[in-house]
């Protein structure tokens, strides 16, 4: 039996790219909601079958949960491969969007994330939360501070009317610069609110959870294109993954709730004040990025999905760096999925609120 090739379709890769970026899709749309009944699910596991969390809590290799690290594995791993890293030449023709990305993201949003969890954990919120339990949430915050978003943009990026092109290039060159700059900046910053991590750790989850998915993203877009084309690859083979990352986030959620239980039932109110901040902190970047990219001429394509890119985070990175560091069952790992509890309904307002504004930028490249 002779199994024939898919045919190979020569296509241009910006168009491509463009009619392949999907919609917000009924899964993301209602993340939050998913995300709350996976809280549900794994307290009351948690409460009524401990015995599950205590078993997969010893399946561990160098105080790596194997079963999360797979999950988190499924989520990344497909958003890797969709990441176009030839696109980066691209970057001399237009770089003023590119460079408030880069400022917006490693030289900013970071050291905001930590002075407003800080002010709000510390001393707003100090009379409903111990100073232990500040410093918990202080670092969960700091580790979505210094991951910025990079599969939820090309979403926004959609819904905005982004330019698919650019918004490639955007994402690349941050997954390039995650490399080598979150390890640096999450230890300094933690360092800054008292908590000291071994520097071996954060490296090692910067290599399980960014260098080893990044490889095999590029490895597998770059066989299956040369083997059956860009648009194939595009079309035919990325939506086979389409539910791969949300079921692995889903039953990371669960699994994570399971060990979270006790602290979510001891300090419900709890789950409000950790979103209070991370709320404030996205607001404000996404107008500090897209009021920066205005003043200095960008257009709407290019200014949506950079303020877009500085207002979301790469949860799904935080958290495991998170199990990483400091355990699944830490109230840092609980701060990070907050992040994903509140991300999506303040995103889609964020999105509603550029394309009401479209009319506030030019239409050619100062």
């Amino acid at each position: 039996m002779v199994v024939e090739k898919p045919e190979a379709v020569v296509a241009n890769p910006v168009e491509t790219s463009e009619k392949a970026l999907p919609g917000i899709s009924f899964f993301e749309r209602n993340l939050t909601v998913w995300v709350v009944l996976c809280m549900v699910v794994g307290v009351l596991i948690g409460q009524f079958l401990p015995a599950i969390p205590r078993g997969l809590s010893q399946l561990q290799y160098a105080q790596v949960s194997l079963p999360i690290a797979v999950l988190i594995w499924l989520m990344i791993y497909p958003m890797m491969m969709k990441v176009d890293f030839a696109s980066i030449t691209a970057v001399r023709r237009n770089p003023s969007g590119l460079i408030v990305t880069w400022v917006i993201n490693w030289l900013i949003k970071p050291f905001t994330m930590f002075g407003i969890a800080y002010l709000f954990f510390y001393w707003i919120f100090q009379p409903w939360i111990s100073p232990e339990l500040a410093r918990d949430y202080l670092s969960g915050a700091i580790l979505l501070g210094a991951a910025p978003c990079t599969a939820m943009v090309f979403v926004w990026s959609h819904l905005t009317r982004g330019n698919a092109a650019y918004t490639v290039v955007q994402v690349a060159t941050n997954d390039l610069i995650i490399l080598v700059a979150f390890a640096p900046i999450v230890a300094f910053l933690l360092g800054m609110g008292g908590i000291t991590v071994p520097w071996s750790t954060l490296l090692a989850s910067v290599v399980l959870f960014v260098v080893i998915p990044l490889a095999g993203g590029i490895l597998t877009r770059t066989l299956v294109t040369r083997a059956w084309g860009l648009d194939y690859f595009l079309r035919v083979f990325l939506p086979k993954f389409e539910h791969v990352t949300i079921g692995g986030l889903l039953l990371t959620l669960i699994l994570i709730f399971s060990f979270q239980g006790e602290v979510i039932l001891k300090h419900p109110l709890h789950i409000v004040l950790i979103a209070i901040p991370l709320i404030v902190q996205t607001v404000l970047i996404f107008f500090l990025a897209y009021s920066t990219c205005q003043r200095i001429g960008c257009r709407h394509e290019i200014a949506a999905p950079a303020a877009m890119i500085g207002a979301s985070n790469f949860f799904e990175l935080s958290v495991a760096v998170a199990i990483t560091l400091f355990g699944a069952d830490s109230p840092v790992v609980l701060a990070t999925i907050v992040g994903v509890l509140v991300e999506v309904p303040v995103m889609l307002a964020l999105v509603r609120y550029a394309n009401r504004t479209t009319f506030q930028f030019p239409q050619t490249q100062a």
